[in-house]
């Protein structure tokens, strides 16, 4: 059967995994009646819950007598780890632009990927059908991006398409019948090429794994691309590192190819097929699995670096071990190293006392991700501030990180969110241009450091209605200190439960995190004070009663509701001395000292 394996790569939100949805119905993936959940690519339950993409999805369409492998790849740059290693495995990209929002900063990020891999993008301006939609102005930003990312003259000659995959069409012409999607399958048989692994399929087996993953039955399991030869079930093959050593010989268990949204065993692989192979115990994505008589790896691709670090410690709060039944720091560093192993793009150390581990990723999102998985598997953790990770220049000077900012935001906002982002945060900006219907569109390069913690600044800015965007974009000289934030916090000076009464009285002094009757324990912060410095409080103070007065004739006490800081919130909301303990049913933010004698020698050490 003819072949086509590609890649549907966008900016987040802009839509892959509903038209990926309506590629697999209009193709005949689903039976009659099947009933299938919308986003069925999103199979995670954190993906989900979220409404992202966090690991990429193969799955495989016919079409005409041509089977289409297409991967469905995630949006955001934290995940970047994933879409650089799947673009290797494919032959041509499915590029996605928001007919009203245009190219944004994770549509560069995956167009410059793919262009330097020398594939040849098909464009689909998505969402065609918006009131706000100006696809004629969207498609120029689109060639104006391939020419500022050093696109070839044949990259630059891209077809494209109009489109929605909500509606389920996509024609040629924008004033098109609008009937099915047809024309987008018929454009991707005749402009993508057939996989030039085909011309090898009489070569030894050769293939590069891309991504791991853990079966119930057959244990550890690779997917990747077969770059030749061929490959059948109780064949002996070896795993290859990087560098050419052999990692390993092993058996093929098994062999399963993506049909529509499952997998089906097959007995042979040829070159070209993405297949999922079972039967190694040692071998890991980036290497290569080939024949015996072979001893050249397969040429990966390299990988962006880690710009933020955060420690990963155990739980040694007085309410550790409640909640949770991995609480050993060997049990943590057994995961995270399992983590580390199938995603590239996350480093793990070990720190002096081998209590906690630096966990190094791209961005506060991974590390959100990563956390809440591992607290939905029933570990406890201390988590530490995000520190942003430095590199020394050719002439010794220090070097930080810098993202490309791009922000929506309604007109009247744009002073508060300039003045944020230029003055404490030291960005520059870039460019500031109207962007229709009262909004302007804001560019600015600015430090990762300064990012850290204003995402939810930004939204009290705009009061909810601004939309950020951010991306890596390269290293600059290290721009000097960068205020952290403002306000101290409201610390329990006793343990026990959170009393009303109490907290009613305390919260003139600022806002709190929890309610009436939270457990509580001396050192832990319970609300933000609404002045710069700490101040120790008793959220445990009930009222003292007289002979007067019976405890039932007062008016029951009335709370302000308090603020509920998501995981990526309280990672990002406290400071250096402080940690975050996340069990499987709690956030709460400490400080790292619990006892008030040891903050204040720590302080003066500090």
């Amino acid at each position: 059967m003819d072949m086509r394996n590609i890649a549907i790569i966008a900016h987040v939100d802009h839509g892959k995994t509903t038209l990926v949805d309506e590629l697999l119905k209009q193709s005949g993936a689903f039976r009659a009646g099947q009933a299938v959940d919308e986003r069925a690519m999103d199979s995670n339950a954190l993906e989900r819950e979220r409404g992202i993409t966090i690991f990429a999805k193969p799955t495989s369409v016919v079409w005409k007598g041509t089977r289409i492998n297409i991967v469905d790849t995630p949006g955001h740059a934290d995940f970047g780890g994933e879409v650089e290693r799947i673009l290797s495995m494919v032959d041509g990209v499915v590029l996605l632009v928001d007919a009203a929002e245009g190219p944004m900063p994770q549509t560069k990020f995956v167009t410059s990927k793919a262009l330097r891999l020398g594939l040849r993008p098909i464009v689909v301006l998505n969402k065609a059908d918006k009131p706000a939609a100006e696809p004629d102005r969207v498609l120029n930003e689109v060639f104006d991006l391939f020419a500022n990312l050093d696109a070839n003259d044949d990259q630059l000659d891209f077809p494209h398409m109009y489109a929605s995959g909500l509606n389920g069409w996509a024609d040629h012409a924008l004033d098109g019948p609008r009937r099915d999607l047809s024309a987008l399958f018929d454009l991707i048989v005749n402009h993508v090429p057939a996989p030039r692994q085909i011309a090898h399929a009489n070569d030894d087996f050769r293939m590069l794994a891309t991504t791991l993953g853990a079966d119930p039955f057959v244990g550890r399991i690779l997917t990747g691309r077969v770059e030749s030869g061929r490959l059948k079930v109780g064949q002996t093959v070896q795993a290859l590192s990087r560098i050419g050593q052999k990692i390993e010989q092993f058996r093929v268990s098994r062999i399963q190819a993506f049909r529509g949204l499952a997998s089906q065993d097959i007995d042979e692989a040829s070159a070209g097929d993405i297949v999922t192979i079972a039967g190694m115990s040692k071998a890991t994505v980036a290497d290569t699995i080939c024949a015996l008589a072979v001893d050249e790896p397969i040429a990966a691709q390299p990988i962006d670096p880690p710009t933020i670090s955060v420690t990963f410690g155990i739980n040694d709060s007085p309410l550790a071990g409640r909640d949770g039944k991995k609480v050993q720091s060997r049990v943590i560093r057994e995961r995270l190293m399992k983590e580390a192993e199938s995603n590239v793009a996350i480093k793990v150390s070990d720190t002096p006392g081998g209590e906690a581990f630096d966990v190094a990723g791209r961005g506060e999102l991974q590390m959100g991700v990563l956390i809440e998985n591992m607290r939905r598997e029933g570990f406890e953790l201390s988590i530490t501030r995000p520190q942003v990770l430095m590199r020394e220049g050719e002439d010794g000077a220090r070097l930080e990180p810098v993202e490309e900012v791009t922000i929506d935001v309604d007109d009247e906002f744009t002073g508060a969110v300039i003045e944020k982002i230029t003055g404490p945060r030291k960005g520059d900006l870039v460019e500031m241009k109207p962007s229709g219907a009262g909004k302007t569109r804001i560019v600015a390069h600015v430090p990762s450091r300064g990012l850290i913690g204003y995402h939810g600044e930004f939204l009290t800015d705009t009061r909810g209605t601004g939309v950020l965007n951010r991306v890596f974009h390269g290293w600059v000289s290290h721009r000097g200190p960068i205020p952290g934030r403002r306000a101290g916090v409201l610390i329990s000076m006793e343990s026990g439960e959170a009393v009303a009464y109490a907290l009613w009285n305390l919260e003139e002094r600022g806002r709190m995190f929890i309610g009436a009757q939270a457990k509580v324990y001396e050192g832990m912060i319970i609300g933000e004070h609404s002045r710069e410095n700490d101040l120790e409080v008793n959220p445990l103070k009930g009222k003292k009663l007289t002979n007067v007065r019976a405890s039932g004739t007062d008016e029951a006490v009335r709370l302000t509701t308090p603020i509920t800081l998501s995981l990526e919130e309280a990672i990002a909301y406290i400071n250096d001395d402080e940690l975050v303990e996340v069990t499987p049913n709690a956030i709460r933010l400490r400080k790292r000292h619990l006892d008030p004698h040891e903050r204040k020698r720590a302080a003066k050490q500090g």
